[in-house]
């Protein structure tokens, strides 16, 4: 290791001095195109140098090697014969004909890992095979001399060949590659670290110091390939290095194509990074460049949108649009995928849903259990109710009745749940969750699953109660009626604002209620009771059946009734839109059903 460093050394003391002839005597230069053999120290190996311009040793000394490499006949013929082999066998006979240089031995190894990949062979025969470690010692000790982008091919080919990575023959490789990342290009580094990123992962050495070059260079970033390609495979890794990636590709983002888009956006999507300027950005290039897009940047592009929450009307408009004609030939996966992401938007186009409720009823048999919960789930959340509401809830009822008890806890109560808001859900449904045995398993449970499954039980008991009238029980016991405060709760705009302005209007404290958590599982933001002359009325001194726990006994006197206010605070939706949340429109009826006014605030 210490002859090669001073082998090193050497060399770039004899490019200096061979790049001033000036600074020489005329009898000690060299001709271009020949080559000086020097000894670094008596016990050094020799070491071949090539002159070379100032520039070229910048970036290496690749080119000029491949000019020397080029004007030997031989040579060249060698590196035609390996880069049209079709077999190992072909290539270790070469290393038996042939007298190879360090560069051919690499060249070599590479082709071989290719051909391993493409046929699919067994990487521990090549491994194992004699003339593979005469190719290993061949490149080893040459090593310096292995031109740069033949180096990152040699170190990505080892690594995909499975070569154990504490061989010494190995760790040189790495060693030599980690002196060399100053004079690598840019886009060496970024092909090294994409390689990296995936093979190896966070953890690697050498992956952290090729990305600290990366951020360095970062204003040699250019072609949206590379800028693409970095943000979907190393962007993860260093978030600073992401920063500049999404600046370049806001730079870039009118040259991106569709494909491009898609990729970028699910980078974003995975790595949780909502940049809007940049999502904005490649939102409008799409709607104004791309009219076609095929069904996978379809389906990719509303996953993203929906995983990180970004509403761009226009956007979701010519997806749905687009999609609409493909959905009869999808799978039931791109199905349920899609519908889901429309769904976490809380994006309803109807065409669309229509046509994914007749796609249901035409392909039962190919619909799994699990695809036609998420339909299920998906369409409560969005409402929606399809034309052909009496056979398709027939066709949910016919193939979920015997499933039941197979469903995972969690995936019941969430479908049971969407079948109430939806006003579907029918005795056996409802019995299964609210069954003694089915809570028990969550009583003492604090966990943040816990208490969603609880919660959405306590609002199915509700439906029961409230919306079926023919249902006889089993109930929730009140114990379990009474829900926990959300810790650290803000006060928002909207509720501040409702509590001044409904101040004025009751008069004394006595006559209100404010953040009323009722035994259906609802939250009412304000309450209050009002005479036939809609003046309020003390809450105190009057039956509060909607509470766990009531302070007065009275009944409501004759004309009197109760209002509830409850907040419509959803981003991006307006006030009209409301009956698009099937949560809100559940909660909304179910305050109805206890005997309210609804007052919507928004």
């Amino acid at each position: 290791m210490a002859a090669r460093l001073v082998q090193r050394c050497c060399w770039r003391h004899l490019g200096a001095f061979v790049s001033t002839p000036s600074a020489v005597p005329a009898s000690l230069l060299v001709p271009a195109g020949k080559v000086v053999m020097a000894r670094a120290l008596p016990q050094a190996p020799f070491a071949l140098f090539h002159t070379s311009s100032p520039s070229s040793w910048a970036d290496g000394f690749s080119v000029k090697e491949q000019v020397e490499d080029s004007r030997n006949p031989e040579h060249k013929v060698i590196g035609e014969l390996i880069e049209t082999a079709t077999s190992p066998q072909e290539l270790f006979q070469l290393s038996e004909l042939h007298e190879l240089n360090s560069n051919q031995a690499s060249l070599i190894i590479t082709q071989l890992s290719r051909l391993a990949a493409e046929k699919k062979l067994k990487t521990e025969s090549i491994l194992q095979d004699e003339r593979f470690q005469q190719l290993i010692g061949i490149t080893d000790s040459q090593i310096s001399q292995v031109w740069n982008n033949t180096l990152v091919n040699l170190l990505k080919s080892l690594y995909s060949l499975g070569m154990d990575s504490s061989r010494r023959e190995m760790q040189s490789v790495e060693q030599e590659v980690l002196w060399r990342l100053r004079r690598l290009t840019f886009r060496q580094l970024a092909s090294l670290a994409e390689f990296l990123a995936v093979k190896q992962g966070k953890e690697s050495k050498l992956l952290n110091e090729v990305i600290k070059k990366l951020e360095l260079r970062w204003t040699e970033l250019e072609g949206t390939r590379t800028v693409v390609t970095l943000m979907a495979k190393v962007g993860h890794v260093s978030p600073t290095l992401m920063d500049r990636l999404e600046d370049k590709a806001l730079e870039l983002a009118e040259q991106f194509n569709p494909d491009d888009i898609r990729k970028v956006t699910l980078a974003l999507a995975y790595q949780n990074r909502r940049c809007v300027p940049l999502l904005r950005a490649l939102s409008y290039h799409l709607i104004q460049k791309h009219p076609e897009l095929s069904l996978n940047i379809l389906m990719d592009l509303i996953f993203a949108y929906g995983k990180l929450n970004f509403h761009q009307p226009q956007v979701f408009q010519k997806i749905a649009t687009d999609l609409h004609p493909h959905v009869s030939t999808m799978t039931p996966v791109e199905v349920t995928r899609c519908i889901r992401s429309f769904a976490l938007l809380k994006w309803l186009s109807l065409p669309l849903s229509e046509a994914i409720a007749q796609y249901a009823l035409d392909n039962t048999k190919q619909l799994s259990v699990a695809h036609l919960c998420n339909i299920i789930l998906s369409f409560a959340r969005l409402n929606f109710q399809p034309s052909g509401s009496e056979d398709f809830f027939n066709m949910v009822h016919k193939e979920l009745q015997d499933q039941l008890d197979n469903l995972e806890p969690h995936l019941l109560t969430d479908l049971v749940w969407s079948l109430c808001v939806l006003q579907q859900a029918k005795a056996p449904y409802l019995q299964r969750v609210l069954a003694p045995e089915f809570h028990a398993r969550i009583r003492g449970d604090q966990s943040l699953k816990a208490q969603n499954l609880r919660l959405k039980l306590i609002h199915i008991n509700a439906a029961a109660k409230l919306e079926s009238p023919d249902y006889r029980g089993p109930f929730l016991p009140a114990e379990m009626l009474n829900v926990a405060e959300p810790a650290g709760e803000k006060v928002t705009l909207l509720q501040s604002s409702l509590r001044e302005a409904l101040a004025g209007v009751l008069g004394s404290r006595d006559n209100g209620r404010f953040d009323v958590r009722t035994i259906y599982g609802w939250q009412i933001d304000a309450e209050m009771v009002v005479n036939n002359e809609n003046k309020p009325l003390p809450l105190k001194d009057f039956a509060a059946p909607h509470l766990l726990r009531s302070e007065g006994t009275k009944p409501l006197p004759p004309g009197a009734r109760r209002v509830a206010f409850l907040r419509w605070e959803f981003p991006n939706f307006s006030n009209r839109s409301k009956d698009l949340l099937g949560r809100y429109v559940m909660a909304r009826r179910h305050v109805q059903a206890a005997g309210f006014l609804v007052v919507d605030v928004s």
